[in-house]
């Protein structure tokens, strides 16, 4: 029973994930429309808009591979938006933090897997820089999943140790 309302509550969670979903294939569709291939749009004296298209993955990693990236990225992405949502699924409800995280990871995943599948490439917009360095472009998405892996992170290296605390030992569950 206790399954049934923790996979209930996890559910609730995907709101998130489908305005992120959202929100990058939006601002995706309108860089598209409206920015020139590769023409900074300057915003401020870092940030351009710059609209690129990244046929490989993280940092146009296998960009150049030739087209079987595609499928493969696109499998990797299905299999991990499986794993995450599974995760979500199976994390307690008052690990809110752990659950924010996995949303915005699999709704970066599944935006960016969406114009992996229908374009072949990722649309990336965003782009910062100082002096004469650039970070690579990227989009909502990216930023989505970079968030999500913080949060990760942070869960990972200050609250585990703090829930198993508060948790009750094994030993005593058995009894």
């Amino acid at each position: 029973m206790t399954d049934v309302n923790n996979s209930t509550s996890a559910l609730r969670w995907l709101w998130i994930t489908v305005l992120v979903i959202l929100l990058d294939l939006g601002t995706k569709y309108w860089a598209d429309a409206a920015l020139i291939y590769a023409q900074p749009v300057p915003i401020l004296p870092f940030f351009d808009l710059t609209l690129l298209y990244n046929y490989g993955a993280a940092f146009s990693f296998l960009a150049g591979a030739g087209g079987w990236q595609r499928w493969f990225f696109a499998g990797i992405a299905i299999g991990m938006s499986v794993f995450l949502l599974v995760w979500l699924k199976r994390t307690p409800a008052q690990e809110w933090w752990m659950r924010l995280a996995l949303a915005l990871v699999l709704g970066g995943a599944l935006g960016n897997l969406y114009d992996r599948i229908i374009h072949g490439y990722v649309v990336d917009f965003i782009s910062l820089h100082y002096g004469g360095w650039y970070f690579p472009a990227f989009n909502i998405a990216d930023t989505a999943i970079t968030l999500g892996a913080v949060l990760l992170i942070i869960d990972m290296l200050f609250l585990a140790e703090r829930r198993k605390l508060l948790s009750p030992s094994s030993e005593e569950d058995l009894k």
